[in-house]
Formats: structure tokens, C-alpha cells, sequence
């Protein structure tokens, strides 16, 4: 097995398929060779996932770091991975793999060394520059809507944001679903008009109190979606935000969140 393959297995060299742009049309007789998707596919991969600069790509893959680079900027500007996620999680969701009887919602702080939009001073790092990653997971820990704002957003004002953004997902029998039974949360989200607006929209509210509840007491629950964060960690591009530019960042928040729910799809 190659690295490509190995990188972009069969399964998911076939759903990514399903969502890129066509490649643009080339005079005849002119210009150089463009190289396969799916080999650039996998240079990205690694970039993800290893953390390495573009320009630390090995050759192996065949397309250059610049040349890998500028795939990913058009990739990204046509929310590809964004529609990857989505057509993964209704392939998972057709499969019965998705539990919307708990859901829970965290957010992760990091660094961005480089600044530039959806970045403020972040209150756990001495003020320094930094982005949240807002995410909402189905019971079993597969990431739904990801987010990303500047770390100085209150938890409290990233709820209703992801809530909203989860999308209709295909289920095994009837229609497509967009709601939790129940939404899991920790004392950060302690505020009764988010009770008040989850409940309006049909979901139970099942937030820490400050000083009356016990920081275990829910906590059987929410580890599901911090070991998520963990999980999403592994994509070692996301231990900081290097990329100035939000949509690239967001982007490989995406990418990150697509691999973590097609490990399950093929597992399933």
C-alpha cells in the first residue's frame, strides 16, 4: 500500500469525489501536468496531521508544497471539507451511527502565533493572541458543527451559534434530524436564557449550575466530547493556528473533523 492509499483509503478517496469542483479545463498541448487529486488530497493530509510547513512536504506525494498549497486555498474557497464532513455524517447517520439522545458542547483555546481575523487576547494564556474551536458532539463523541471565533468570546455567547449551525442529517428511518434530546454543558453555559432558548427549540438543558452543583456531577457525560478535543489534537496542525487567514484555519478544523468521523464510517 502506498502512502497515498494509505492517507486517502478507497472509501474516502470515493465520498471526496462526491464533493470536489471539477478540475478547470486546460488549452490543449500547453501547460504542465496537473496533478491527480488524490495525490494532492493525501499531501494534505499529511500537512494536517503531521504539522509540517508546505514546504517541508516530502516528494513522495509527487505535488509540491506550493503546488499542494494553492489546492488547498481552492479547495478551501469552495467549503469543501465543510461538504466532506456533512456527506460523511449523513453516511453515518444512514447507518444508525449517530446517538442525538445526548449531545455536549465544549471549546478549546489556542495560540495564533500569526493573529489576523476571528483571534482576540485569549484570558488563559497572559492575554496573547489566540482562537476557540466551539464544537457540539453526538453522545458517542462524533463532532456535528465545529466553529471558530477569537478566544476572548465567553462560552456563553458560542452556544447558540453551533446549535443553529448543526445541520439536517440523514437518519436510518425518517426524516433528517438537527436536534438533540438533550444538550450536556458545563458551568460556562451556566445562564438561564440559554436554558430558556434550548428549550424553545425542543432540546433539554443539562448545564452545570455555578455553586450548587458538583464539577463531576455531569461530568459521565461531558467527557465524551472533551475526549473529542483530544481527538481532534491529533491532527497536530491544530495544536496552534498558524494560518493568518480564518478560512484556512477553519479549513483544517474541517479536515480534521472529516477524518475523525470517517475512522468510524469505516469501522462501521
Amino acid at each position: 500500500m502506498t502512502i497515498v492509499e494509505r492517507l486517502v483509503p478507497d472509501g474516502l478517496w470515493e465520498l471526496f469525489q462526491r464533493v470536489v469542483p471539477p478540475a478547470p479545463t486546460r488549452p490543449q498541448g500547453g501547460g504542465r501536468r496537473r496533478y491527480g487529486d488524490r495525490e494532492v488530497l493525501a499531501a494534505i493530509i499529511f500537512v494536517a496531521t503531521t504539522g509540517c510547513t508546505w514546504r517541508q512536504l516530502p516528494p513522495v506525494f509527487g505535488p509540491s508544497g506550493p503546488t499542494a498549497h494553492r489546492r488547498f486555498t481552492e479547495w478551501s474557497a469552495a467549503r469543501v471539507w465543510a461538504k466532506l464532513h456533512r456527506l460523511i455524517l449523513d453516511e453515518l447517520g444512514s447507518c444508525g451511527e449517530l446517538d442525538w439522545s445526548r449531545c455536549a458542547i465544549d471549546s478549546v483555546n489556542l495560540r495564533a502565533t500569526k493573529g489576523g481575523p476571528l483571534t482576540g487576547p485569549n484570558p488563559v494564556d497572559r492575554g496573547k493572541k489566540g482562537s476557540k474551536i466551539h464544537l457540539i458532539t453526538e453522545r458517542t463523541g462524533l463532532p456535528l458543527p465545529i466553529g471558530v471565533s477569537g478566544a476572548n468570546l465567553h462560552d456563553s455567547q458560542g452556544l447558540e451559534p453551533p446549535v443553529r449551525g448543526i445541520p439536517p442529517i440523514r437518519s436510518r428511518r425518517g426524516p433528517r434530524r438537527r436536534r438533540p434530546g438533550k444538550l450536556h454543558a458545563d458551568k460556562g453555559y451556566d445562564y438561564d436564557h440559554l436554558r430558556r432558548w434550548l428549550r424553545a427549540r425542543g432540546v433539554t438543558p443539562r448545564i452545570a449550575r455555578k455553586g450548587t452543583e458538583s464539577s463531576q456531577r455531569l461530568g459521565r457525560h461531558r467527557w465524551v466530547v472533551e475526549r473529542t478535543v483530544s481527538w481532534l489534537a491529533g491532527c497536530r496542525r491544530l495544536h496552534r493556528r498558524y494560518e493568518r487567514k480564518a478560512d484556512h484555519f477553519l479549513a483544517f478544523v474541517g479536515i480534521a473533523a472529516a477524518l475523525l468521523c470517517h475512522r468510524r464510517l469505516a469501522t462501521a
